[in-house]
């Protein structure tokens, strides 16, 4: 039966935001620390576009993880919304987890994030991952170096795929947080909405499939729930894109790239909810989708930043 948050005494409980540069492993920790699923994951840059929370329990310690989109240079709108949730997270969060790909460990992108912390006088963690992809002696040099530059409390080094480090940070983590009563109940996940959850797990799918396709290229929103009394759910999503190339591609000869696509979905979204999907997906174009403002109320972003 789940502990009723005011029945635990000695319990912390706070939030730590995980960022870091596009592809720095943010959402692979996120997921590994929660034990399950909740932040997609691709090979695709800025993959993440909205913050993210996963709830994770270390003993007595309720740990919220916030996962952020990548920091990079901003170009275009919906690049400046996710930069600003980005850092929106930072001056949210109890504690924060800079994540940085072992093998680009000095490129601009971080360069310019540490550059950012010093400027505002912010201490926060550092994670060194993808560990299992450099050599212990490299390692040691590309820690030595990043830990001279002045930001960070503690380093440790991890690789989020595997596991390796995790522990240790997140022992870590849960003794740095506050002392108080759990923010969310026991058996709670996350806070995604379940639309937006089954949303996005169509959009990974998407970017996995469509090898052609930008990030910014494409939107998913789940348009119907329907729960039947046999206990499956019928959803109904509508995926955006900005031309008919893009939304042939989706398509694919026949239709088979979308049903490909589908079924991924679907077999996922049952594992998720653990019941029957009936998952039907529409493609429309939607020329500049990116400039609709009811786009980023979905996702929690600030269309004027």
């Amino acid at each position: 039966m789940p502990k009723d948050n005011n029945e635990i005494t000695n319990s912390r409980s706070g939030f730590v935001a995980l960022i870091g540069a596009p592809n720095a492993g943010k959402s692979t920790l996120l997921n590994h620390m929660v034990g399950t699923k909740i932040s997609i994951v691709t090979h695709k840059v800025q993959t993440t576009r909205a913050r993210v929370i996963g709830v994770t329990i270390a003993n007595d310690t309720q740990i919220a993880f916030i996962d952020t989109p990548g920091i990079f240079k901003p170009k275009r709108r919906l690049d400046r919304a996710m930069v600003a949730a980005a850092w929106s997270g930072v001056s949210d969060a109890d504690e924060v987890v800079l994540l940085i790909d072992a093998t680009v460990a000095f490129n601009d992108e971080n360069m310019a994030i540490i550059n950012s912390l010093n400027e505002h006088n912010r201490k926060v963690i550092l994670a060194i991952n993808k560990i299992d992809l450099i050599k212990r002696d490299g390692l040691l040099k590309i820690a030595e170096k990043l830990n001279d530059m002045g930001c960070f409390s503690d380093v440790f080094m991890i690789s989020a795929t595997r596991g390796n480090g995790t522990d240790d940070l997140l022992r870590l983590l849960a003794d740095t947080m506050p002392e108080g009563h759990w923010l969310f109940p026991e058996e709670q996940l996350t806070d995604m909405p379940q639309m937006l959850l089954a949303a996005e797990v169509t959009r990974e799918k998407l970017y996995i499939n469509v090898h052609q396709e930008l990030p910014y290229a494409l939107s998913v929103e789940t348009d119907t729930w329907e729960n039947f009394k046999d206990g499956s759910i019928k959803i109904e999503q509508t995926i955006y894109v900005r031309r008919d190339s893009q939304k042939s591609i989706i398509l694919g000869k026949g239709g088979q790239k979308i049903k490909t696509i589908g079924a991924a979905a679907r077999i996922e979204l049952e594992e998720i909810f653990s019941t029957r999907i009936h998952l039907m997906l529409f493609v429309k174009v939607k020329q500049g989708w990116q400039d609709d403002p009811s786009h980023y109320n979905i996702w929690n972003l600030d269309f004027n930043a």
